[in-house]
Order: structure tokens, then C-alpha cells, then sequence
């Protein structure tokens, strides 16, 4: 996340259980403190029980922070953002269970909130032309607290041999999330589809040099969405290097990724990236289609080998986008 001074662990584990049969488990935490006065605390997880019978994930943020809100679509310009500050809490769980080798099947559960929506520095209070008051109106939402609560459920093909740092195979995995209006506080009925592909290409029989490939889709399939719950940038705290989070927003989303990831030493004690991205998103309301614009991204990246079993690297990258949009990234693992 650009901007934030970010200390992050990441803990792996496998006790005595058989590394041949069962993938390393995770669990990572980091808490972040901006010159802007913004607060971010956060933990997620990935454990696999014994020999990959269950796995369990969950993402879980609490957040004290302010965001500068845009309009939907690819095409929306900067110079029309409004700042807000709001409280975030996101809690999402779900349990896989093992259905043949690569392949899960889970439930979970999801839940956004976000309440003591305000003004922010520089945005006038109630301002007409907000694009954020103006889709509360339009749609019917408060504007002071928005939530969205529900059930998924989820499909997981993984045949990487590692998550944190993977030198081969795939990930593919769909989700299909139902929040409900009521349901803890939920504040509309509707759906949303993920999906998320990925795979690594090497190119060195040592596996010193490799193509990694990241696709997304993020779309609201059914319903009405709350805004600040809207499919948008970097929302997964990794994609879209080169742009701030929320800078491009819409009813459906959709991303891409390819990045070089190569060796500086033998022993792979220091490393490099270079990434190339792009993402599109329309936006109903305002009229823009899906494909019809981009936001697209480079950079490069450091990397300092960490731990050398699991291949957990400290990752320091540097994001360019379009209209002037940059952004610095630290972190532990690779972006995907």
C-alpha cells in the first residue's frame, strides 16, 4: 500500500506433519500507521490440516483511515475526487474441505462495515456532486454507514507447490458470495462473483528466472451493491501496483497481471521484479462499459530472501499508472 510505513510477519508452519502430502500454512499480520493519520491493522491466514484434508482462509482488517472516492469506471478523473474518512471492519472466513488432490470445495462467511462515514480533508460537507452521495440517493443507501453481510461458497484448484513464493503449477478458484439485507446489519440483498486465476512459467532449469500470470474478475452478478463495497483497485490489498486503493471503481472489474521475477545472486539471496498490469471497470450509473477504457501499470521491485525453505521474500516494490497516478509497496510474500 503506498504511502504507509508497514510492518508485516509472516509465520509458516507444518510441525510434524508430512511436507509431501501437506502445503505449508501461513498466517500473517501487520499493522500500519500513515502520515495521514491512518490506522490499518490486519491478519490473514491460510492453514491446511493434515494432509490437505481442510484448508481454512481468512482476511481480517480493522481500519481508522480516509480514502479519496471517485467516480465509476475506468474514465473517471482525478480532479473530481472527494476525500472521506470512515472505520472499516472486514471479517471473511471460509473452510475448504478436500474433495480429490488440488481440489476444494468451501463455505463461508462475509462481512463489510463500514460506519462514521464523513467528510474528509478538503471535501466539502454534503456536497451535491459527490459521486457517492449522488449513487446513495440514486440507490437508497445512508450515507454515514454502509454493510454488507453473507454466506459464499467457494471451488479451489491449487497445484502450486508453494503459496507464498510458487515456482510452478496453478490456482483457480471461484467464489460466489450472497449478502442479505438484514443479515447482521447487511444493508441490501446482493451477488458477487470472483474469480482468480494464476500460473508460473519457468524459464531457467534452476528456476532463477520465471513468468508469473495473475487474472480477475470481480463482478456483481445480482443486486445492488453499497458503494464503498463496489469491486475496485487494490481492494485485495496486492493487485493494481501503480494505483492507490479504490482509484478505479464499477459494478464489475476486471484485471490483469504478468510479471518477470528474476535472480541477482546465485545463492538467491537478493532478487528482482519487473510487472506489467492493466484494469478496466464500467459503472452503470455513469454509462461506461466494461473493456471500453484502461488503467493500465509498470514497475519494478527488490526482493531479499527471507527464508530460504518456505522462499519467503521481503518484497519492496515501485508502481507508475496512468494520470500521474505512483505508488510503494512493502511487504512479505510475492503480490500473488
Amino acid at each position: 500500500m503506498s504511502d504507509h510505513d508497514a510492518l508485516d510477519e509472516v509465520i509458516t508452519m507444518r510441525g510434524m506433519r508430512n511436507p509431501k502430502t501437506t502445503h505449508i500454512s501461513t498466517l500473517a499480520g501487520g499493522f500500519r500507521f500513515s502520515q495521514k493519520k491512518q490506522l490499518f491493522f490486519g491478519v490473514g491466514f491460510s492453514m491446511f490440516a493434515a494432509d490437505d484434508r481442510w484448508f481454512f482462509q481468512g482476511d481480517d482488517r480493522l481500519q481508522l483511515t480516509s480514502q479519496d472516492i471517485y467516480g465509476l469506471g475506468t474514465e473517471s478523473v482525478k480532479t473530481a475526487a472527494t476525500n472521506m474518512k470512515f472505520n472499516y471492519v472486514r471479517i471473511y472466513e471460509t473452510a475448504y474441505r478436500r474433495v480429490r488432490p488440488g481440489l476444494f470445495l468451501g463455505l463461508g462467511l462475509n462481512v463489510n462495515s463500514h460506519s462514521n462515514v464523513r467528510p474528509g480533508d478538503g471535501s466539502p460537507p454534503g456536497s451535491d456532486e459527490s459521486p457517492f452521495l449522488t449513487y446513495n440517493r440514486t440507490h437508497g443507501f445512508a450515507p454515514d454507514r454502509q454493510t454488507s453481510s453473507g454466506t459464499s461458497i467457494g471451488l479451489l484448484f491449487d497445484t502450486r507447490d508453494n503459496a507464498i513464493n510458487p515456482q510452478g503449477g496453478w490456482l483457480a478458484s471461484t467464489i460466489y458470495r450472497t449478502f442479505f439485507s438484514g443479515f447482521i446489519g447487511g444493508d441490501s440483498t446482493w451477488q458477487q462473483l470472483y474469480l482468480d486465476l494464476r500460473t508460473y512459467k519457468k524459464l531457467s532449469n534452476d528456476s532463477r528466472h520465471k513468468l508469473a500470470f495473475w487474472l480477475i474478475g470481480n463482478l456483481v452478478t445480482g443486486g445492488t451493491a453499497p458503494y464503498l463495497d463496489l469491486p475496485s483497485t487494490g481492494s485485495d490489498g496486492r493487485s493494481a501496483r501503480g494505483y492507490i486503493e479504490g482509484r478505479y471503481r464499477g459494478e464489475h472489474l476486471v484485471y490483469g497481471e504478468v510479471e518477470y521475477r528474476g535472480s541477482l545472486t546465485t545463492n538467491g539471496l537478493l532478487g528482482f521484479v519487473a510487472f506489467l498490469n492493466a484494469t478496466t471497470v464500467d459503472g452503470t450509473d455513469a454509462g461506461k462499459k466494461l473493456f471500453d477504457a484502461y488503467a493500465p501499470a509498470a514497475g519494478f521491485g527488490l526482493r531479499v530472501l527471507l527464508n530460504k525453505r518456505s522462499r519467503t521474500n521481503l518484497a519492496a516494490d515501485f508502481g507508475w499508472g496512468k494520470a500521474g497516478s505512483r505508488g510503494f509497496y512493502l511487504g512479505i510474500q510475492e503480490a500473488f
